[in-house]
């Protein structure tokens, strides 16, 4: 399993309407991907994290090169509520424990 962690800086005046754009646009598409486990959207202040739950390397490679991911991206973007570079990390995800899951290895 991997974890891809996605973080930014929002404009605190403007929070709202990214945690909306959060449920609405973002989780509809990030849902619909194949090899997707689930997601966290996370927000402290201005700092936001979005941590989303792979199958597999392959799995998040073909996210990162979806027609509807690349286009997500650009509307966030473009939306102007976000405020300086995102960053972007994968980790292996070597022990886990999630309402209504078992142990992951």
């Amino acid at each position: 399993m991997i974890m891809r962690i996605w973080r930014t800086q929002v404009d605190e005046e403007r929070a709202a309407e990214y945690e909306r754009f959060a449920a609405e646009e973002s989780l509809p598409m990030f849902s619909g991907q194949p090899g997707f486990l689930g997601l966290l959207f996370g927000r402290a202040g201005t700092d936001c994290s979005v941590v989303t739950l792979w199958q597999d390397e392959a799995a998040v490679d073909a996210l990162e090169a979806s027609p509807d991911y690349r286009e997500t991206v650009m509307r966030i973007g473009a939306a102007g509520f976000l405020r300086g570079a995102s960053t972007v990390e994968r980790m292996s995800v070597h022990g886990s424990r999630l309402p209504g899951s078992r142990q992951a290895d």
